[in-house]
């Protein structure tokens, strides 16, 4: 088996309120991409976020008292801090600079996904801006999915992805946080391994490998790759949501 990833290049900015699912096939279009049943289209979140106008002027941001303490206590901006809160279930951890948060979404990232790199602004203060993530990414990736079949006839699978820090190892990683037409999950239980083993905990995150796969190549700087496709996945597509990735709390050993 093959699996072929190619990002789009020259992808143009993305404008606030930009119809996104189309851009991507104009791109498309420019990169000679020929879509086949199966593709799956990985997208940055932060031209979904811009496309979805999820961009914050900090001066319009009023922060509470409980902002302004963890403000003082990591050395965050209180209006910043405010924004992590509005945007968080429940804070988990938290040190000079770095607010760990379980996000309205679900899971546990790093200052709720807030960020300030490669977000241009409305004027000529791009410090004062920052991006959330979108509020709710399933259906962004669904929206994304059903424009490309109306237009090509083409069943595909979209995955929207950030990057994500781990627990107990350094460096991001791609991960998915918006899903539409890609198993989140692949069961391999009750399988056989090579020498007839059954294999009973085997749960693949199929999602956030291909996430990884592409954040490979659209990269973390100046880059302007934010869509990649991959194609030769060797699954069948089926509709599954974000949350399936999710390690529930009493399944986890560390909260």
């Amino acid at each position: 088996m093959n699996l072929l990833v190619s990002a789009f290049e020259n992808f143009p900015e993305v404008e606030i309120s930009s119809f996104l699912p189309k851009t991507i096939l104009m791109s498309a279009i420019e990169n000679n991409w020929i879509w086949e049943e199966g593709d799956i289209v990985v997208v940055a979140q932060k031209i979904v976020s811009k496309s979805e106008n999820r961009l914050v002027n900090l001066t319009d941001v009023e922060p509470g008292q409980l902002a302004i303490n963890y403000g003082k206590s990591t050395g965050k901006d209180a209006r910043l801090v405010e924004l992590i809160l509005r945007e968080s279930k429940k804070v988990i951890r938290t040190r000079n600079g770095l607010m760990i948060v379980q996000h309205n979404l679900g899971f546990i990232c790093a200052n709720a996904g807030i960020d300030h790199s490669n977000v241009k602004g409305l004027d000529e203060h791009p410090e004062n801006w920052v991006l959330l993530l979108p509020l709710d990414p399933d259906k962004s990736a669904s929206n994304i999915r059903e424009f490309i079949k109306n237009e090509t006839g083409k069943n595909v699978g979209v995955i929207i992805i950030d990057s994500h820090g781990r627990p107990w190892r350094k460096g991001i990683v791609g991960v998915t946080i918006g899903i539409s037409g890609v198993p989140a999950i692949i069961d391999r239980r009750g399988y056989k391994d090579r020498f007839g083993y059954q294999l009973r905990v085997t749960e693949i995150g199929t999602a956030d490998e291909l996430a990884a796969t592409a954040s490979i190549l659209m990269g973390q700087a100046d880059e302007g790759r934010p869509v990649v496709v991959i194609r030769g996945f060797p699954y069948p597509l089926n509709e599954s949501y974000t949350n399936e990735l999710l390690r529930g709390k009493n399944d986890d050993l560390f909260r």
